[in-house]
């Protein structure tokens, strides 16, 4: 028998690529979002992220490659609008790519608050004023309201929350006053 000189070889075998599961989101309309930097535990080689979009009106592009910077959320609506972001991994060392399992994500952008303008009223001394109430277009969440007043003389304290329930109107001078209501949705 005449034995050769042995040669060696490596058998590389590289993991699948893997993403750490972003945080999901929820903001208001006109505000910005969080930049989604990914992050992976493997190591040695790189890791690079596709990612996609299923609600492109959110302001965030269809698809792209990387982290996702923070952008403008918008949402035009009355009611919050969800959008689901799939990030996959690819995992590369040797050159070779493994792709791993994708992981999701969401983007609630909520519609600000909004107001129905209530209607002016005008009352004598002495008398009830109508209740106010409230109200929204916006749907599904809740909508709280706030409010000031410019001149509590006419019986109406400076500030409150909530609906204004009717109370009596006071004005004890000669001339008509006028009280300016401001509500905050």
């Amino acid at each position: 028998d005449c034995i050769g000189t042995a040669q060696t070889f490596t058998i590389t075998v590289n993991p699948n690529g893997q993403v750490n599961d972003p945080a999901d989101q929820v903001v208001c309309d006109g505000d910005l979002t969080n930049a989604v930097i990914f992050t992976t535990n493997n190591t040695v080689g790189t890791t690079t992220y596709n990612w996609t979009n299923d609600l492109t009106s959110i302001g965030l592009a269809a698809s792209g490659t990387g982290d996702i910077a923070a952008f403008t959320a918008i949402n035009t609506g009355t009611a919050p609008v969800v959008a689901t972001i799939t990030v996959t991994p690819t995992f590369s060392n040797g050159s070779v790519d493994c792709i791993g399992t994708a992981q999701t994500f969401t983007i609630t952008v909520n519609p600000n608050g909004q107001v129905n303008d209530p209607a002016d009223q005008v009352v004598c001394n002495g008398d009830l004023t109508n209740a106010v109430i409230f109200s929204t277009n916006n749907t599904v969440g809740t909508t709280t309201y706030n409010w000031t007043n410019d001149l509590t003389s006419i019986g109406l304290p400076a500030s409150g929350t909530g609906d204004i329930a009717a109370f009596t109107a006071i004005n004890t001078g000669t001339a008509p006053v006028v009280a300016t209501i401001t509500v905050t949705p």
